[in-house]
Parts: C-alpha cells; structure tokens; sequence
C-alpha cells in the first residue's frame, strides 16, 4: 500500500540514522519530480541478521562504554548521509511507500549499490562518480586547473565559495557540530574505559575528528593489545569517490574481541616479511618491507555505520590505510566472526550447492572462508605502496580504478599465502582444496555485489581471468563450475603478478584497460547468478542492531 504522507518517509529516516537529524545543510540538494515504485526497489536481497554477542566477557564499565560507542557511530552514519546523497531529512519521494522507505535506507539513497548504482527511483538520475564530495556542476577540466593542493586531500569537501570557485573544506569546519558532538562521546568513554591503550586511542580519535589529523589515533590504533572492546570511526575508505578516489568516508564499526579466536591466528603475522620476498614478481615490485608489528584478530561486530552498512556488508578490515604507517607499524587485521558466519551458513552454502559441482561441495568449509578472508585482509600489507617510475603512491597514480585493483590483488595474493603457509605446514587443517573450492563459491557471491562496489568488480576480474586460465570451468550440462586445482594454482601466480606490476607502474591505462576487458558481467555468468535469483538465494546481509539488541541501556 502506498502512503502520500511525507511525515511517514521523515520518521523513518530519523529512525535509520539513529537519532535526530543533523543541523548542518549540503550546499546543494538534488530535486525529485516524480516517483515510480517497482521491481528496482528490491529490500528482499538482503537477509535480517541479528548482531549480537557474549556480553558476560565485558566488565560493567565496558558494558557501560558500548551505548556511548554506538552513539559516536550514529553520528558517523548522519555524516555519511551527507556524503552519498544528502541530508538525512532531505526526502527522496514524494510517495513513503514503505519498500522505498526501506530500500532507500539500505542503500543510502536512491540507487542500488548492488546493481551498478542504477537509480531506484524516477527523476534522480545517475549517481554522481563523485557523489557528495564535490559541486555537481563542477567538470574535470575545472578541477584539474584547480590550484589548491587540499584538493586532493582525504579529507576536504570540494564547494563553491561567494564568487562561484572552488573552494576546499576540511571535514572537521564542514562537519563541525557534529564531529564535535562524537569526539565529545569518545572522550566520555574514554572516562570509563579501563584498558589504558583503549582509553588513550579514544582520546587521539576525538582529537582527530576535530582537527582531521589522524595519525596520532591510527599509531594509538595499532598499539593497542589488551583491549576487548574495539572501535573504528572517522573518514576510512575512498570507494564512495568513484570519480577520483580522493575522498574519504565516515564509517563506524563497534567490535567485540573474540579472544580464543585470535590467540590463533596471532602466530601469522611474522610471515610477512618472508611471503613478501616469495611474491612472484621481479625484485623491484617487492622491495618495500611490509611492518612486522601487524596484529591479526577475530571480533563480534556489535554495531555498523555510515560507508560500512550501506549496501554489501564488509566482513574484515585492514588498517590504517596510511602507507607510511603501513610500512613502519604494519596494520591491524580484524575478521568480523559473526558476520562472517552469518554470510557462510545464509549465502555461501546456499549458492556452493546451486553452482558448484557435487562431488567438490564437500570442500566448502568455514575454515577455508575464515581463512581465505584473514588472509585477504593481510594480503593489503604486500605487494608495493609507492610506484617505482617515480609517479607518487599507487592509490594517487591509478585514482578511481586503485580500489578495485587493491581488492583484487588482496584476494589473489590471499591465495598464494594460504599456498605458501600450508606448504611450509604453518596451516594445517583441512586441504588446499578446500581453500580453492571455497573461494570460488565466495566469487560467485560477492561477484553479485555489481560494478558500483570495488569488491564486486574485483570479482568480476578474477572469475573471468580464473575462467579464461581453465582453473575453473563450466559444466554446460549441469550448469555447475569445477576448480581444477592445478591450473588454479598458475592462474594465482600469473593475476597476481599482473596486478602487482600494474600497481608498481602506476599504469592507469593498463588497468583501465584490463577492467574493460575482464571487469564485467558475461552473458553465461548472468544466467546463472539469475538461478540465486530464481532460488531467493539472498545477496546480502541488513542488521538488526543497537544498544537494545545488546539489552543495553543507552545513558542519559
């Protein structure tokens, strides 16, 4: 049934960005004329999962911490609002229809993270490349004539000043009030907090979102050990930025330690510098020394915000993302257990038993997916930061497409480590195969992500090189896929290398190139992603979450 009532869309949005809405305006808003509801609008991809954990591990000033943190996340959420489409009450549709309601929310405004950004709704248009970071009317020439050096900076908001030219605006004055009002809430819970290198990163992170220096709270990050509760928020990843990969977005997560999970999967970071040494590339793409202090760790996510719930849900970080820290403190690595799990048993069983061949489903493990995406994650730390043609970091030498190359050499290069590790007996549970097997059926679900997420196109790249390499191949009579394992393990070695070369280049056009070719959908590849349609095989996950999920009582 539709509604024509306005107030009901306003409460809804109220509701989904945890709270009141901001105060602070965009500059510039996008008009609606007309609304059509209809198969684009499709919240049922998404499967509810409750996120929740054992609380009895938390002392009561912890549990005491845990509404201020998803408060902080809120705000972040409103943040990212602004970002992708605009203000949290700048509505979208002239009818509250309550699917839109919903599907709007899910994907934080009017386009479809998961079919390409293709506008839901009628009159909205195509999403901007740029989304919110810089004047719709802005064009390339303008920007590239541009002066200012903040123009590329992490975190500026490109405006227009009185005279009509662009103008850099660092997050912390664009976003002041609210940025304000979070570090305010982490210094709160910095009060309670009993683990001192919790406390003293909560109070470097409320430092950075007023002042947007953020190297002091990623040190303090990293040099946590002993904290149960963990915390990630502030502008993080660039993917929103589509037309230059500049800008970063404000995100949240609110995790809980998973200790005898962690104690195993401590021992693997030492490798590094070993399996940097080994990757299959000349010495001049492998000369950069990854950190030996990087930590690897297995938490529950209490809470998601902003960048991090729209759309696909990441199952594991990989940070900071500052090369400089990256190469002298290494990263922290953390997996999202129960997201994770969620994923396995209500996304990946269900699609390996419609697409893989029988007689290998035995094969799909949630060791193997454990493992596969640990080591992706601690994949990000190899390969080289910096170009080695003197064009500056990769991530500024290859813009937009940086993203979903990164992804994809994470995924390959994860491979080859579970080669390696398993090869010098450092893993041993299970088979290789069960890794192979099981990072195939995690293609086949994360390839439905579509060409507007970075990990999807990733995806994309790898089944159609893996494809095109006979390590994985199609059973025209059954419809189902195959690995045949030892042209699984050349394929791994060749993209691997073809990505790490394309990085250390910094050749844009060679990536370019290599995502028109290989970064799409094919026709046989639709028709069977089609069938998990057909078999309401959901694509994603929405969560159920909150201070009330955790039976906790938000502080007044």
């Amino acid at each position: 049934m539709k509604h024509s009532s306005h107030a009901l869309l306003y409460s809804f949005l109220l509701l989904a960005a945890c709270g009141s809405p901001s105060t602070d305006r965009p500059q510039d808003t996008l008009d609606v004329d007309s609304a059509t509801v209809d198969a684009r609008v499709r919240p049922g991809i998404y499967v509810p999962v409750r996120l929740t954990t054992d609380l009895s591990q938390l002392d009561s000033s912890a549990r005491r911490m845990l509404p201020l943190l998803i408060q902080a996340s809120c705000i972040m959420d409103t943040l990212f609002w602004r970002e992708a489409w605009g203000a949290v009450d700048s509505l979208p549709v002239k009818y509250a229809d309550p699917e839109v309601r919903k599907f709007f929310h899910l994907n934080y405004g009017p386009w479809d993270r998961m079919a390409g950004n293709a506008p839901f709704i009628d009159g909205v248009g195509r999403k901007p490349k740029g989304a919110r970071f810089y004047p719709a009317d802005m064009d390339a020439g303008e920007f590239d004539a541009w002066g200012d050096s903040a123009k590329t900076g992490q975190y500026t908001m490109v405006r227009r000043d009185a005279a009509h030219n662009l103008t850099a605006v660092p997050y912390h004055v664009f976003f002041k009030d609210a940025v304000g009002r979070a570090a305010a809430l982490l210094e709160q819970a910095s009060d309670m907090a009993t683990d001192a290198g919790f406390r003293n990163y909560l109070r470097a992170r409320a430092n950075a979102l007023r002042t947007d220096n953020y190297r002091a709270s990623d040190i303090a990050w990293l040099s946590m050990r002993n904290n149960t509760i963990d915390l990630i928020i502030g502008p993080i990843e660039t993917y929103e930025d589509q037309l230059y990969g500049y800008k970063a977005a404000h995100e949240a997560y609110v995790l809980v330690k998973d200790k005898a999970w962690t104690a195993r999967l401590e021992r693997f970071a030492k490798y590094l510098p070993a399996l940097q040494r080994g990757l299959p590339v000349p010495a001049a793409y492998k000369k950069e020394v990854p950190g030996s202090d990087a930590q690897l760790g297995a938490y529950d996510a209490v809470y998601y915000a902003g960048n991090a719930n729209a759309g696909g849900k990441t199952i594991a970080v990989n940070l900071p993302n500052d090369e400089a820290i990256q190469l002298q403190k290494g990263t922290r690595r953390l997996q999202l257990k129960n997201v994770m799990q969620a994923k396995f048993d209500g996304i990946m069983v269900p699609i390996a038993n419609e697409l893989m061949a029988p007689d290998q489903r035995k094969h799909i493990t949630f060791n193997a997916f454990f493992q596969n995406v640990m080591f992706h994650e601690v994949a990000h730390g190899l390969g080289i930061k910096q170009t080695i043609n003197g064009r500056g970091k990769v991530r500024d030498a290859l813009l937009d497409e940086a993203g979903a190359l990164e992804e994809g050499k994470a995924d390959v290069l994860g491979l080859y480590m579970v080669e390696q590790l398993r090869e010098k007996g450092e893993i041993t549970d299970g088979e290789l195969m069960d890794n192979y097997v099981t990072f195939m059926a995690s293609v086949f679900r994360s390839v439905r992500f579509g060409a507007g997420d970075a990990h999807g196109r990733a995806n994309m790249l790898r089944f159609n090189y893996f494809m095109q390499a006979g390590a994985l191949a199609r059973d025209a009579s059954t419809g189902t896929y195959r690995v045949d394992p030892e042209k699984m393990h050349k394929a791994i070695a060749d993209l691997s290398g073809l990505i790490l070369r394309l990085q250390g280049d910094g050749d844009l056009e060679g990536v370019k190139a290599l995502m028109a070719k290989e970064g799409s959908i094919r026709p046989e590849l639709q028709k069977d992603l089609d069938r998990l349609k057909g078999a309401r095989i959901p694509v994603d996950v929405v969560f159920e979450q909150g201070s009330e999920q955790l039976g906790l009582n938000a502080p007044r």
